[in-house]
């Protein structure tokens, strides 16, 4: 195997230290209902006018303790169950861009559900792809109730598992109606896991109280969380890449504390999703080689504590696919994948994470397999050891002929690409010139041409359209009558 070692261990002591300054000095904002009770029945220091909690050593400790450090991220289909920890790494769609680039004539929008459905049915058939996520937000449906939308076409249109996010308390009895359409029953929820939550930490040090209420009441069903803190280095981070590493330390362990406070040993992912700042603009980065660093930092840290782990990566900020976004996200995902991430987010979006483009979905899913063969590295089994061969051929000859050379034909030593053209010249010219994102092109089309994959039976789609029904005439007037 072919690993990287971006920090020592004695880093590794030093950003778990400088966190625990951070958390009992600074300490972290939780507005919201529920979580300052809980803190302060915990133990944590309470500054109720701010809803700041300082949080003691001894409550981390307490934390990482009561965490699980392995479970299976379960799948609709029970064949993309997903256990954590893994042996290589293994991707998710980014999720909730702004916009999408539509597939037939190019128009970047603002994204919609069938946009949704249209990069979770290509997702589906990326085979290094376990996570699925609503890739754009969907800006047709009813605001109040437009992560229930989201989330819910996530469920029929990938049987892999699936994580989104809710954004009130009010939406969370519609998603436990859905997950028992889907699933069959509370107790499945808990047990099957096939869905989990993605919960991002407002850097630097505070929380979305509505959110975290909402997190707080579903981890009755023991709803897997995603924490993902996202502080970009030299705004909402400080300006080093150490420190803004700390910093995203910090907030991740915070975010354990209350949620291990809440609902002892409910299974936590190690998240990551850091930036940095573009000093000539003042715009966010996440296709910076310091991204793809910090990205890889942030796993050995989840290491560290022993925790399975999340990071973006794939990530770029080109405004077109082409080129420029092949090279940032193979930049972002090799650190995260050499690391050993078991999980990186970024497949099928550019612009900063903010434009859904289907054909890039499947160009990224063939980076991932270009990373994970670099990761596999060279092997040196007795059965690689070819001396006898290269004996018997001898000065001059070729082992074209050898059994051996037969075998790593069909071996998977040599990694043989499914869009990169390697045809010679005049061939390629002939077939009309192909290239990495015309090949994806032709692919997505058959897949959006073809049958839906894995579907829902009609009645639980039914019984999902009619809950949200209910939740979009329910939130929304319940939304006009608190304004």
């Amino acid at each position: 195997m072919l690993t990287i070692q971006i920090l020592s261990e004695a880093e590794r002591q030093r950003i778990h230290a400088r966190s625990l300054d951070i958390l009992e000095k600074s300490g972290v904002r939780f507005p919201g209902t529920k979580a300052l009770h809980l803190l302060d029945e915990a133990g944590a220091f309470i500054d109720w006018d701010r809803q700041v909690a300082r949080l003691p050593e001894k409550l981390v400790e307490q934390a990482l303790q009561l965490a699980p450090k392995s479970f299976t991220l379960g799948a609709r289909n029970p064949a993309y169950n997903y256990a954590v920890p893994s042996q290589a790494a293994r991707y998710c769609i980014d999720g909730t861009a702004a916009f999408a680039v539509d597939f037939w004539d190019g128009e970047r929008r603002y994204g919609t559900r069938k946009d949704n459905q249209d990069g979770l049915r290509v997702f589906q058939q990326a085979d290094l792809g376990v996570m699925a996520w609503a890739p754009t937000t969907a800006s047709d449906a009813p605001s109040a109730s437009r992560a229930l939308h989201e989330f819910f076409t996530m469920m029929k249109y990938s049987s892999k598992h699936g994580e989104h996010e809710l954004h009130s308390v009010e939406q969370v009895p519609y998603l436990v109606a859905g997950l028992k359409v889907v699933l069959g029953s509370e107790t499945d929820i808990r047990l099957r896991r096939n869905y989990s939550l993605i919960f991002c930490p407002v850097a630097p040090l505070s929380h979305d109280g509505a959110m975290l209420d909402a997190y707080l009441l579903l981890g009755e069903y023991d709803l897997p969380v995603t924490v993902m803190p996202m502080p970009v280095s030299g705004s909402t981070g400080p300006g080093s890449l150490f420190a803004n590493t700390c910093l995203a330390n910090a907030e991740f362990l915070a975010s354990l504390v209350i949620f291990q406070v809440a609902h002892p040993g409910r299974p936590v992912l190690y998240g990551n999703a850091t930036g940095t700042l573009d000093f000539s603009s003042g715009a966010f980065l996440g296709g910076s080689p310091e991204m793809g660093l910090m990205a890889g930092a942030a796993v050995e840290m989840g290491k560290f504590y022993g925790l399975p782990t999340v990071t973006a990566g794939m990530t770029s900020d080109a405004n077109q696919p082409g080129p420029q976004a092949v090279i940032e996200k193979l930049i972002t995902t090799l650190p995260p994948a050499l690391a050993g991430a078991d999980i990186i987010v970024g497949y099928g979006e550019i612009e900063s994470d903010q434009a859904l483009v289907l054909e890039q979905i499947l160009v990224d899913n063939e980076i991932a397999h270009l990373c994970q063969r670099l990761c596999e590295g060279i092997s040196a089994a007795p059965a690689a050891d070819l001396l006898e061969d290269i004996l018997q051929v001898g000065p001059g000859g070729h082992f074209l002929k050898q059994r051996s050379t037969r075998q790593a034909a069909r071996s998977s030593e040599f990694y043989l690409p499914k869009l990169i053209d390697r045809h010679p010249y005049e061939s390629w010219l002939g077939l009309g010139k192909p290239d990495l994102y015309s090949q994806a092109r032709e692919q997505v089309s058959a897949i959006l041409s073809a049958e839906l994959v894995d579907p829902l039976p009609e009645k639980v789609i039914q019984e999902l359209d009619q809950i949200l029904n209910i939740a979009d005439k329910e939130l929304t007037n319940a939304n006009n009558t608190t304004q």
